[in-house]
């Protein structure tokens, strides 16, 4: 007899948040993302590995349409969040970001406070109708990004004043206070120190209970610290996509092997 929660546990870990079909990207002239196709599960931390230059960034920003940004970007094909197109003329790029959640590889907190660099989001789109409940948004957001007990005590102080891990996490906080589904991460370890690194790893772990997780790296010592799914890119193609102990262990493509080996990249 099969064991029936551990039946519909697999059921739930395997619900797809976002699908991609058939992604073309061009910057003018040049196609730097071909045919990509990938469902990317609820849930869990989907890591994006590949060479330098292989697409995977831009790829990650077509999730919540920051190429929109880029003047000469052109995106085709259909990508699609809980079912809806986000591409859809209908769609509100503004609203969809608060939905999709992006921390960039460089800290950037905003030139104010601690406590208004979370509150901003929160403000924009109306997510609480008073001081008290923003209070209590703030304290939740800065728990759930793990720096809540180092900046409680000074939530006056600007953010800009914290050590490059600290703001971070107070990015990765300021990200989810407008209660995303999906989190965005481009490299947000690379500009931090080991233990800082270490802390903003632990946090992925954690927040992947309450979000879907995608994370650009180009540490595959961290993609496989902190992913159950992860995707190699190379050359804007996604060679290959699954679980992260198979790609990285057992790869059906050879470039992925090559790329996993040292042998390219």
């Amino acid at each position: 007899m099969y064991d029936i929660a551990t039946t519909e546990k697999t059921v739930e870990q395997q619900v797809t948040k976002i699908s991609a079909r058939d992604v073309q990207v061009y910057y003018g002239e040049s196609h730097a993302i071909k045919d990509v196709n990938v469902d990317i599960e609820d849930k869990t931390v989907t890591a994006f590995i590949g060479p330098s230059g292989c697409g995977k960034s831009t790829f990650l920003r077509c999730l919540n349409r920051m190429n929109d940004t880029i003047d000469i970007c052109k995106v085709k094909g259909e990508i699609l969040l809980d079912g809806e197109n986000i591409y859809d003329p209908k769609v509100d790029p503004v609203q969809l970001r608060a939905k999709v959640g992006m921390v960039f590889q460089k800290p950037n907190p905003f030139p104010k406070s601690i406590y208004d660099n979370i509150a901003y989001g929160p403000r924009i789109h109306g997510l609480a109708r008073n001081k008290a409940e923003l209070d209590e948004i703030v304290e939740k957001s800065l728990r759930r990004g793990a720096i809540w007990n180092e900046v409680k005590d000074r939530l006056d102080a600007p953010g800009t004043g914290l050590s490059g891990g600290q703001q971070q996490r107070l990015c990765i906080a300021r990200a989810i206070a407008t209660e995303p589904e999906v989190l965005l991460m481009d490299e947000p370890c690379s500009a931090l120190d080991p233990i800082a690194t270490a802390q903003v790893e632990e946090l992925i772990d954690e927040l992947r209970q309450n979000y879907s997780v995608v994370i650009v790296t180009h540490s595959m010592q961290q993609a496989a610290r902190v992913s159950q799914k992860t995707a190699f890119f190379h050359l804007g193609n996604l060679v290959e996509f699954g679980e992260t102990g198979q790609i990285f262990t057992n790869p059906e493509d050879p470039r992925t092997e090559s790329y996993i080996t040292g042998r390219i990249g």
